[in-house]
């Protein structure tokens, strides 16, 4: 297939999904929900596909449960797209909005990874339980170096693995039964995203200084 055409064809899949999001978006702002209660769905759908993760240690075929959850996750990722943009259509977007949708946040990926814990724990897997506490560990220091960072410098979005890969990413561990190795890749690449934004925040404070010290 020629690049112009499979250029039009994923530009055409953006186009009609974004078309979609955006009668979501216009019908939500019409029911008049608040974004803040959308945002508390999302953490609560998540917290669904975490029990289906920590029920697939006693069903008969785990896989079943893990692509149920991985759907569910996709569910719960059209909150987490939605909730903004409603805000921002309603006129409500508020620094608590942003506070809350980010607190909500983080609380929603650690409900998954405690989901995986307790599977891994029930079938007695006990180096996956240290790999996923590894990766718990790194998702939330992921977010608190950029917000730390960005007390003392302007913008710390360095780094690969963000929210939005690691959704990602579970998504495809859980629908396609490569969990075990998609842990392996947020546990590297989370950490090394929080070495990168450490090092890129040591250079723009040096940086910063040096300005400072020539005027």
């Amino acid at each position: 297939m020629p690049p112009d055409k499979k250029w039009t064809f994923t530009r055409a899949i953006g186009i009609a999904s974004g078309a979609v999001i955006d009668r979501i978006v216009r019908w939500l702002a019409l029911s008049k929900i608040h974004p803040n209660v959308l945002t508390f769905l999302g953490l609560l759908i998540n917290i669904w596909a975490a029990w289906l993760f920590a029920r697939a240690g006693s069903a008969t075929d785990p896989r079943v449960d893990f692509r149920w959850a991985g759907l569910v996750v996709i569910g719960a990722g059209l909150f987490d797209m939605v909730d903004g943009r409603v805000a921002r259509a309603t006129d409500q977007v508020t620094p608590f909005g942003g506070f809350f949708d980010s607190v909500l946040d983080r609380y929603s990926d650690l409900a998954l990874f405690m989901g995986l814990l307790v599977y891994y724990a029930s079938i007695n897997r006990f180096f996956y339980i240290v790999l996923t506490a590894i990766v718990m560990t790194g998702s939330v220091m992921v977010s608190y170096t950029r917000s730390r960072a960005e007390n003392t410098i302007l913008k710390c979005k360095v780094g690969f693995l963000e929210r939005p890969e690691r959704v990602v990413l579970i998504i495809i561990g859980a629908l396609f039964d490569r969990m075990a190795a998609v842990l392996w890749v947020i546990a590297i690449l989370s950490n090394l995203t929080v070495v990168h934004r450490m090092i890129y925040t040591w250079q723009e404070t040096k940086r910063l200084a040096g300005a400072h010290t020539s005027k």
